[in-house]
């Protein structure tokens, strides 16, 4: 008859590994940095009530500032092509400013502004009335490239920062820089923008181009 070993069973303390486990977990909440992208900062309007319809608004058309990006990402500004974005931003400063046909209200806004803004202004009776009813609009197709939809809205926000910028006396970068929690940079702000709102419209994108 075989004799039973007596074979002790082996184990193996994971105690110690468990604790360097956790130890090594610790260090990498501490030490990961975790992105946090926050898109593109834009105030949508609300949602509107589906029984009530939307609000008829009439608007002249060489007050709005057209621009057309097809799936190709090529440009149509004011129904001319271009190849390039380079000026955009420098076209809408001068058809915001255009005052083509301003009532005294907006007579006595350009007569505020600075010399270097008002020499921008062309007064053409064809182009945008005053700064409060210039509108720029952006539509896009489906197969538009992000890229080049975010550098045209970008333009389009610079073209408007700096004019806010120069009637205070602030270069664009200073005047995005300034923070809405200080009273005095909160009033510069105001100040920079007043009367001449951002009016930006962005359409919802038709289905030609993009899968």
């Amino acid at each position: 008859m075989a004799r039973k070993k007596n074979r002790m069973s082996q184990e193996v303390n994971a105690g110690s590994m468990a604790d360097i486990a956790f130890l090594l977990l610790i260090f990498f909440l501490v030490t990961t940095t975790i992105a946090s992208d926050k898109g593109i900062t834009n105030i949508l309007p609300p949602k509107q009530d589906p029984n009530v319809p939307p609000p008829d608004i009439k608007k002249n058309e060489r007050n709005i500032f057209k621009i057309l990006i097809n799936s190709n990402d090529q440009l149509l500004v004011e129904d001319d092509f271009r190849d390039n974005t380079e000026g955009l931003d420098q076209d809408i400063k001068a058809f915001v400013l255009n005052f083509g046909n301003p009532n005294q209200e907006n007579v006595d806004l350009y007569n505020s502004l600075p010399p270097s803004l008002k020499g921008i202004s062309a007064k053409d009776p064809e182009s945008s009335d005053h700064p409060n009813e210039a509108v720029v609009s952006i539509k896009t197709n489906r197969g538009t490239s992000y890229e080049l939809y975010l550098e045209v809205l970008d333009l389009v926000k610079k073209a408007y920062f700096e004019i806010y910028a120069e009637r205070v006396g602030l270069t664009a970068d200073e005047y995005r820089a300034l923070s809405s929690r200080d009273a005095a940079e909160k009033e510069l702000m105001q100040r920079g923008k007043e009367d001449i709102p951002m009016a930006i419209s962005i359409a919802e994108p038709d289905k030609t181009g993009g899968e």
